[in-house]
């Protein structure tokens, strides 16, 4: 069960993949195509937001509008976050607990993954269960499982490839009209500023603001979900977010429900002084599918020792940089 990195999409992604039991849906970014060498002539940079105005009023209060312009720079610097992942390998440790209807734990399962790129995808390979290491058997799986991804990457047809191009480009597109869509559908409140780390962040909470109308499919689920973000003050990022459910959801054909209450929360931090990644996820989910039993689940996700393939080697941020 993972989650997927982008603030637009947290806690959407979060619950829906998470009901219908997938593991594909998140943070590691299937299909994603290689990044081309930019050329300036043929390529014209972005737009980039412009940063916002935060000056505040003579109260030391910003105004609602401020709060908006600030939510669309930090979700573009997520994505712009999502990209320079794919620049990155990791370890990811997941932890699962499934609860009985009184919140006791009846089952645990711990899996601990080697996050890999492999031609311009990201990719898990298994390295413990338990904190464990696989034995060989298990160990001989993941290795061909890899090995069929290289073989399916290393024969693709240029066909092929832009399509998968296009599918990420129209990802990007949703992400940005779903921003949007989170900005206005809540009213924002600065609450004051704390040490996230050893960095300061404002602290903000959002709230659904009463009269939203939705224009994407997606976003009728916002006004079920309230929760509190802090914004690192020097970069403009997200450096923690807490959301939780305040009703019940419906999602997808299959009738998943996810009850009041349900709740995810993201820790992240700054990486070779050029990217902030998620450092530690917690998430408590008490669901139903269809007409299956209810489901309870505590769990937590930590991120450690990311590594950049780049040109040089030294020690930043949280890993080593290693010459590919």
């Amino acid at each position: 069960m993972r989650v997927r990195f982008g603030l637009s999409f947290v806690f959407f992604c979060f619950v829906f993949c998470l009901v219908l039991g997938t593991r594909e849906l998140g943070f590691s970014q299937q299909d994603a195509p290689p990044t081309p060498p930019l050329n300036p002539a043929e390529n014209p940079a972005p737009a980039v937001t412009p940063p916002p105005d935060l000056t505040p009023d003579a109260n030391g209060a910003l105004s609602q509008e401020q709060m908006q312009q600030l939510f669309r720079v930090v979700a573009e610097k997520d994505r712009e976050n999502d990209k320079r992942l794919r620049n990155y390998t990791y370890v990811e440790r997941d932890v699962q607990k499934n609860l009985d209807g009184n919140g006791e734990a009846k089952s645990t399962e711990i899996k601990t993954y080697e996050v890999l790129e492999i031609y311009g995808e990201q990719v898990q390979r298994l390295i413990a269960k338990d904190d464990k290491p696989l034995d060989a058997k298990d160990a001989a799986k993941e290795e061909e499982k890899i090995q069929k991804v290289i073989d399916k990457r290393k024969d693709e047809s240029e066909h092929d490839r832009e399509k998968r191009a296009e599918k990420e480009e129209k990802e990007r597109e949703d992400g940005r009209k779903f921003v949007n869509e989170v900005a206005d559908a809540y009213n924002f409140k600065l609450v004051g500023s704390e040490m996230v780390g050893d960095r300061e962040a404002w602290v903000i909470d959002g709230e659904p603001r009463p009269g939203y109308e939705p224009k994407m499919k997606d976003a009728k689920f916002l006004p079920k979900f309230h929760g509190r973000v802090w914004i690192d003050k020097g970069d403009l990022q997200l450096a923690k977010m807490d959301v939780e459910a305040i009703d019940t959801v419906s999602v997808g054909w299959v009738l998943a429900r996810i009850h009041k209450g349900t709740r995810v929360m993201l820790e992240q931090t700054r990486v070779n002084d050029e990217v902030w990644l998620p450092r530690h996820v917690t998430f408590k989910v008490d669901a139903r599918v269809a007409l299956l039993k209810g489901l309870k689940i505590d769990g937590e996700q930590e991120f450690r020792d990311y590594k950049k393939f780049s040109s040089s080697s030294k020690i930043v941020g949280m890993g080593e940089v290693k010459e590919q």
